[in-house]
């Protein structure tokens, strides 16, 4: 090469080098702030309900997300998460206007840093040979000191990563405990038991209500109307309510008002009708309950007279001392696979235990979306609630059991723009309609909420311990929680994860997988043809000769063993072609990743600069 065209290789490289930096620096000026989300399922793009909790935040909110970077290098998955939360919480702070600050922590061991973790409640896990601690939890501060934490961010519940941020975001906005409003039926608090003659205990959803939130008693009897700073209500085992009581209830879904409604076509822990001296009077009470006028303006259909069975999840009981325990169809255990996983509600719970449950359809007229929370297997039925009232034998109801092939919703989540169950009324401030979408939570059970099928209490020095068995209290207080929240946070839904099977490559292997079975088999087939034929050769010669191979003998061997090296043959190419395959798919996406996109990104720079420039010229 001449000294002139070295000359010009090298002044090339150089311009090329000087247009490089000029591109990245006018794109860093003319796409400041700028986002795209070119992501499949838009990972990094916050729904509309994070949008507007982020808009809404009055005072600055502090987060501060303590991650330890150095004893995590030998642990790539949770480095991945890590930034992947971390890049969440950046999108939120960039839309926060300022109001929304980070901190990422790395907690050194025996440092300050891990005090004032471990002071904000955050949990440390151990990892490695030497079991060093591991912090990876979100703390957040507002103005007047109130405080909430994530104390560990798994990896597992990704899917809810931005609802379970929001929702942090959510409590450090507002000040004070949100108020819920109460209407039981059932003797749910402290109070007289008329058939012990002694003072009962609270059950022990009751008492985690009350923990967590401004739970106000209202009393159904007088029920008129719902103070506007209660947000959630919670009805259980509502029974002959009048009419202006439906109304309020009515008046306060139409105003936006959440609903939390456990109604039940047998509630075994109804005391109408006790009477000590009478115990047939409390077996023959009707122990159902009902929103007809309610129920139909929301398109919802729901028999107080019907009980469904379900064999598939039937728990055994026990009915007599020193008896067998027997299964009983009537009262049900889910597990994990028969809960909603998509909903925040029930996708960390693991278990729930109900009895004598109804269950609810929408209306073939309805406009509304019912989402299960709860249902059945398709191996269940349904029966009148007057079988299971006299049944001495739970194990007859499984006698002709017929199933109907379809499940049935325990617990749903209502969804949809609902209209006024009492269209006649004109008092002042009456809704016909609501103005946007609601929610109401729907559960055909009450007995889920009685100590007896979710936990055990045990006195302890003077203290009541709990040792819950089903997640039935973390069902009820996840169902509050949830709706205590604004419109906003209860839209977030679950997103979908950062982690992409490789597909494409799974089903190339899958494929070159059938295809060496297929030669597998073949070569099989042929050893197996190879024995039929020597044995045949072998039983037609004379005593003494047996182990003398005769040619006809010799050449098919010969045969087989040649077939035996092109079959494997086959199978080595099958291989490497898979490989081959894979390895050209590589090469494509690198690059794509690599080449393609950061061209296009500089060609689409480009343009933008010089189209920007003319129409400044102009």
């Amino acid at each position: 090469m001449t000294p002139n065209r070295k000359f010009l290789t090298g002044g090339a490289l150089a311009v090329l080098a000087v247009l490089f930096v000029a591109v990245i620096l006018i794109s860093n000026a003319v796409f400041r702030g700028a986002r795209l989300d070119l992501t499949q399922n838009h990972l990094y793009t916050l729904s509309e309900g994070t949008k507007n909790i982020i808009s809404g935040i009055d005072e600055p909110i502090h987060l501060y997300l303590f991650f330890s970077d150095k004893a995590t290098q030998d642990l790539p998955q949770l480095r991945t998460y890590a930034q992947r939360v971390r890049e969440m919480i950046q999108e939120m702070a960039a839309r926060s206007g300022g109001k929304l600050k980070l901190d990422v922590i790395d907690p050194q061991p025996f440092s300050e840093d891990e005090d004032r973790a471990t002071g904000y409640g955050l949990q440390s896990v151990p990892s490695g040979p030497g079991g060093e601690a591991i912090f990876f939890g979100l703390a957040g501060t507002n103005s007047t000191n109130g405080k909430s934490v994530i104390p560990f961010l798994q990896p597992d519940k990704e899917a809810f990563l931005e609802y379970d941020v929001a929702k942090l975001v959510h409590e450090l906005s507002t000040t004070k405990k949100p108020a819920v409003g109460l209407v039981s039926s059932l003797p749910m608090g402290q109070g007289f038991d008329q058939q012990t003659r002694s003072m009962r205990e609270p059950w022990a959803v009751q008492q985690q209500l009350q923990q967590l939130f401004d739970v106000r008693q209202l009393n159904a009897a007088s029920l008129k109307s719902i103070d506007k700073d209660i947000s959630v209500l919670v009805l259980v085992h509502p029974k002959a309510l009048s009419d202006d009581a439906q109304y309020a209830i009515d008046q306060f879904v139409m105003r936006g008002g959440h609903l939390l409604v456990f109604v039940d076509p047998n509630a075994e822990t109804d005391e109408s009708g006790a009477d000590p001296s009478n115990p047939q009077a409390a077996m023959f009470a009707d122990k159902s309950s009902d929103l007809p006028r309610l129920f139909k303006a929301w398109g919802v259909q729901y028999d107080p007279h019907k009980v469904v069975l379900d064999r598939a999840h039937a728990l055994q009981i026990t009915i007599a001392q020193g008896a067998p325990p027997v299964r009983d169809a009537a009262i049900l255990g889910f597990t994990k696979h028969d809960l909603n996983p998509d909903d925040v509600i029930t996708a960390n719970l693991d278990s729930i235990n109900i009895s004598t449950a109804g269950y609810f359809q929408l209306a073939k007229d309805s406009k509304n979306k019912l989402v299960p929370l709860i249902q059945t297997s398709t191996d269940a039925m349904v029966v009148p609630s007057e079988r299971i009232k006299f049944l001495p034998d739970p194990s007859q109801l499984l006698a002709a059991y017929q199933p109907s092939k379809e499940s049935y919703v325990i617990a749903g989540r209502l969804e949809g723009k609902f209209a006024t169950a009492f269209p006649e009324r004109n008092e002042d401030g009456h809704l016909a309609a609501a103005k946007d979408d609601g929610e109401i939570i729907l559960v055909a059970d009450t007995d889920l909420l009685t100590d007896r099928l979710w936990v055990q209490i045990q006195p302890f020095f003077g203290q009541k311990i709990m040792n819950a068995f089903a997640n039935n209290g973390d069902f009820f207080v996840n169902a509050v929680d949830n709706l205590t929240g604004s419109s906003d946070l209860i839209s977030i839904r679950g997103r979908a994860t950062s982690q992409r099977p490789f597909t494409t490559v799974d089903e190339m292997k899958r494929a070159a997988e059938e295809n060496f079975r297929g030669k597998e088999q073949e070569l099989q087939q042929q050893l197996n043809d190879t024995e039929r034929k020597l044995t045949e050769l072998q039983s037609g010669k004379s005593k003494g000769s047996e182990m003398i191979l005769s040619p006809e003998q010799q050449a098919e061997l010969q045969n087989f063993m040649q077939t035996k090296v092109d079959i494997r043959k086959q199978l080595r190419q099958v291989r490497r072609s898979l490989d081959e395959r894979i390895e050209a798919l590589g090469a494509r996406l690198k690059f794509i990743n690599i080449g393609l996109v950061p061209l296009l990104i500089t060609i689409a720079a480009l343009a933008f600069a010089m189209w920007k420039r003319r129409r400044r010229a102009a």
